[in-house]
């Protein structure tokens, strides 16, 4: 491995202190000096960075590129924003554990899981070779329907106990934590005890517990509060991820959401949010309908939406909020949900739900219930729900960390993703910090050291003597998200050199074809046996 010295860099560390002029030696993978005219001696390369940013690689904690990180093992899409370590298994969702109970429920998806434990499913990443380094949370919706399908009820004594052993192998196997997703099935199920208890593991192996809360829209500051009770009673650090409000009718709750995560730091709970620079949403077509309809999985809510009778059932529960998750159809309304990606209907990716029924003159709900028949459930959405004056303030709050809540792709993918994939930690600069609502060292402190200290990242997330040599260089002033929502498969521009774990991926904004990226694994050596 090269001795690489970077010269004449404005450094911006990400403790959040202003920057300052250094060089970096960086030897077997981490950095070994930081300071004014380092010898170059021993250098084998040499990198000059003046008139560049030199900070700490960006670290996405809430990413959902599990199974693409496969496919795309260079992550052109996140290295191309100086992304070097990317956390995946948010929002209740992981790729393990996985038994037959799991597969059946998956279908065709299950094709590709070739492992059943946490192990095996890091393992299979480790074996590719990657070009950023990947940690993991293990989804509670994934252990729920493990042991109960997507059953609509509370776990039995031994089910409580079922998932709680398969949690506590899967922490010790190396994941972070355990992430909720409260407004999906089968998460969307369960109630305060099950989640306390097994929150309990969490915190028993040092882990951070991350959740999507059950409302993001009407019930905002109730589920807010629900999950602040969890982490209370469990005694775990919580995440609460992609905070925001959700419906026009609901703009300015962020203000009330974020004096409750205020007051409850202020009570000893230890609790942050994260958020994504953008006014809409990304889900599934399945998010708009209420939970029941989605019990048993996908094979049997497609023969509900075939039932006309199901079909005016969920239609009343829509128009009478009778549910408790959020109600999108409703809250933001037929003109601000997109179609971004239909398999079998091409010609509606791009246009509303309004506007589709503008065009061929049908009732919104039939088109919604049919396109999800023909799509067998795999229909993509964007959904404009966010004012930005909520993401500005939850964004420049000291207490948020940014994440894209993208994937992992390149340009050749097929699948439309929503622009936050391609350009969420650019536009950070591109519109926040440049127009001067965030000082730059804060940005970057939002994207290193404070989710690396979230995670329990020790040796990364810092440019300091021996931490690991994640490092991105770019063009403050250059560095832009180019990605749309017309046309979101497009790379950010500005970073120059990215390195992971010592070694270039980028070098002169060309992509190297290297591969340093390491799997993360929690380490739980230290926490006794459950």
């Amino acid at each position: 491995m090269e001795v690489i010295l970077i010269k004449n860099g404005c450094i911006i560390d990400g403790t959040g202190n202003p920057w300052f002029k250094a060089d970096i030696m960086v030897k077997d993978g981490r950095i070994i000096s930081v300071g004014r005219r380092v010898h170059q001696r021993e250098a084998c390369k040499i990198v000059h960075a003046d008139g560049l940013v030199v900070s700490p690689g960006f670290i996405d904690i809430h990413n959902h590129g599990d199974l693409d990180i496969l496919k795309f093992p260079m992550a052109e899409n996140l290295v191309r924003q100086g992304v070097t370590t990317a956390v995946f298994g948010n929002c209740g969702t992981s790729p393990a554990p996985v038994n037959s109970r799991v597969k059946e429920l998956l279908g065709d998806e299950a094709e590709q899981l070739e492992w059943t434990d946490f192990a095996g499913f890091l393992q299979r990443i480790e074996t590719t070779g990657i070009a950023v380094n990947v940690a993991s949370l293990v989804g509670h919706g994934t252990i729920r329907a493990a042991v109960m399908g997507m059953d609509d009820r509370s776990p039995a004594m031994e089910e409580l106990a079922a998932m709680q052993e398969l949690l506590y192998q899967s922490l010790r196997d190396g994941a972070f934590g355990m992430s909720l997703g409260l407004l999906y099935p089968p998460g969307a199920y369960s109630e305060l005890h099950e989640l306390v208890e097994l929150a309990k593991v969490v915190a028993e192996l040092g882990g951070i517990l991350a959740t999507h809360i059950r409302n993001e829209s009407d019930a905002l500051l109730e589920a807010i509060s629900e999950v602040l009770k969890i982490a209370e009673e469990a005694k775990v650090p919580l995440e609460i991820s992609h905070l925001k409000a959700s419906g026009k009718m609901n703009w300015g709750k962020v203000s009330a959401a974020l004096r409750l995560i205020e007051e409850a730091r202020e009570k000893g709970i230890e609790v942050t949010c994260d958020v994504y620079p953008y006014t809409a949403g990304g889900l599934d077509l399945t998010a708009l309908l209420p939970s029941w309809a989605l019990v048993g999985g996908s094979g049997e809510m497609l023969q509900r939406l075939k039932d006309s009778e199901m079909r005016h059932a969920i239609i009343k529960d829509i128009e009478q909020g009778m549910f408790a998750g959020d109600n999108f159809i409703k809250s933001i309304g037929w003109e601000n949900i997109v179609i971004s990606e239909s398999p079998t209907h091409r010609e509606y990716e791009g246009k509303s739900f309004a506007t589709l029924a503008e065009e061929t003159g049908r009732d919104p709900y039939e088109i919604m219930f049919d396109l999800l028949i023909s799509d067998e459930g795999k229909t993509a959405l964007i959904t404009f729900e966010m004012s930005e004056k909520d993401v500005t303030q939850v964004l420049s709050h000291p207490l948020s960390i940014i994440g894209s809540d993208g994937e992992v792709q390149n340009v050749n993918c097929r699948e439309k993703p929503h622009p936050r994939t391609y350009g969420a930690f650019a536009r950070v600069f591109a519109q926040y910090v440049r127009e001067g609502i965030l000082r730059p060292e804060e940005a970057v402190r939002k994207m290193s050291s404070f989710p690396a200290q979230k995670l329990g990242l020790t040796d990364r997330g810092l440019i300091a003597e021996g931490m690991r040599a994640d490092l991105v260089i770019f063009d403050l002033e250059k560095l832009q998200d180019e990605a749309t929502y017309e046309e979101p498969q497009r790379y950010a521009e500005g970073v120059k050199y990215v390195f992971v774990n010592g070694e270039p991926v980028i070098e002169n904004g060309i992509i190297t074809g290297l591969t340093p990226g390491q799997v993360l694994r929690k380490d739980n050596s230290n926490h006794k046996e459950a």
